[in-house]
């Protein structure tokens, strides 16, 4: 039976190493493509914690960890990347040195999602220090890449080409320490029409692109208050993310016009039905041309590329659910209160982990969701204690609400 109290107060001593540790984490520029140096870091930190039976990181630059050699396999999963800082004078603390104040812990990272990260090997030395029994189950830490350019990438290679299938996995990314049960899904949709090219100062020699995609991104704006609300996971969404032209000249007609589209979906909602919309959009407004799932091909830091359709799946499971319900009990249990799972209002690795491959997902992890990718990107320090006793004590919670076989 485990001691939750103990869990806790464990947590609680590793405070100021996981502080210093975030710092240094923070203190490492690691946009997407660009973390070799950061999961340097933390490899670094595990083997010094000296709690993992195995430490790897795999061809695309994942890099992971375990406890335990039972067979029942519990994931916690993070990503590394951050996305830039923009302009840093927008920023009252230095995005990159970690400044701790007024109880958090500042800078590009330290919310979105690296807090999360100090908790996830910390769990690990607690869970030696204690003496928790591990055979019937391992803790799979999964620190991953690309997660801000590619939401998914990482768990598709890892799934698919290491093989790795967790019996349910924590997804850690950014729920102010509340469980979560679901998430919107997403797709990039690309939208190219065609023109005719001439001079400028004959403009009614041509066909201006430009003009003819400026009537299908009104049309994209309504789209937007036309689409299925879900009332647990909200809203589909639609909007124009980037306009681009092609012309020969600044004094010419351009003759090629394409927008970018974020498109979130909600329950019930798929990729075919998402692009026929914006074909009918297009239709409406007598405005021919190409509309196409985009894909994502750029390489990891170790240079592979792993090529995938930029089609993200919607996930989301009942209360009842066995990762849902133990994540309220793990809660309950370490706390003493009742949560009622929640949902993402952004997207996460879950959309593979569970939205392609069916793998049960929770969320908990730090840091609120309303500051990623702001200049006021934080984490509360006490977050990385709560969350460090609750990634600790969720394995065997989860293992004794849900035994195998009936044992």
């Amino acid at each position: 039976m485990l001691d939750y109290e103990k869990i806790r107060k464990q947590a609680e001593k590793y405070e100021k190493p996981m502080v210093a540790f975030l710092r240094d984490m923070v203190a490492i520029p690691s946009e997407s493509g660009e973390e070799k140096k950061v999961i340097a870091r933390i490899k670094q930190e595990m083997k010094e914690v000296g709690a993992f039976d195995r430490i790897w990181t795999d061809k695309m630059g994942n890099l992971l960890a375990r406890v335990g050699k039972g067979p029942r396999l519990i994931a916690v999963d993070a990503h590394v990347d951050t996305v830039g800082v923009g302009d840093p004078q927008e920023w009252k603390h230095d995005p990159y040195k970690g400044k701790v104040e007024g109880g958090y812990v500042w800078g590009r990272g330290a919310g979105d999602q690296e807090g999360a990260i100090p908790a996830m090997v910390y769990a690990g030395r607690i869970i030696r220090d204690l003496g928790i029994d591990t055979s019937e189950w391992s803790l799979l830490l999964s620190c991953t890449v690309m997660e801000e350019d590619c939401d998914g990438l990482c768990w598709q290679y890892l799934h698919r080409e290491e093989g790795i299938t967790p019996e349910c996995c924590i997804v850690t990314d950014s729920t102010d320490c509340k469980i979560l049960r679901g998430q919107r899904g997403r797709m990039e949709i690309g939208v190219t029409v065609k023109g005719r090219s001439c001079h400028g100062s004959m403009p009614h020699k041509g066909i201006n692109a430009v003009y003819k995609i400026a009537k299908v991104v009104n049309e994209i704006e309504k789209l937007n208050d036309q689409l299925k609300e879900d009332p647990f996971l909200g809203k589909g969404t639609i909007t124009v993310s980037y306009i681009d032209c092609k012309t020969p000249s600044m004094c010419a007609v351009p003759g090629e016009a394409f927008i970018h589209l974020d498109r979130r979906l909600t329950t019930g909602e798929t990729k075919e039905l998402a692009v026929k919309q914006v074909k009918e959009a297009m239709k409406r407004v007598g405005v021919a041309g190409t509309v196409e799932i985009l894909r994502y091909a750029r390489p990891s830091y170790t240079g592979l590329v792993y090529e995938t359709e930029k089609y993200f799946p919607t996930w989301c499971y009942d209360e009842d659910a066995p990762q849902v319900n133990g994540a309220v009990e793990t809660y309950r249990r370490l706390f003493g209160k009742r949560q009622k799972p929640g949902r993402w209002t952004f997207s996460t690795n879950g959309v593979s982990i569970a939205g392609m491959f069916g793998i049960p997902c929770v969320g908990f992890g730090p840091a609120e969701e309303a500051v990623a990718h702001t200049v006021n990107d934080r984490v509360p320090i006490e977050h990385l204690t709560k969350c460090a006793a609750f990634y600790a004590a969720f394995p065997q919670t989860y293992c004794d609400a849900h035994p195998r076989n009936g044992k």
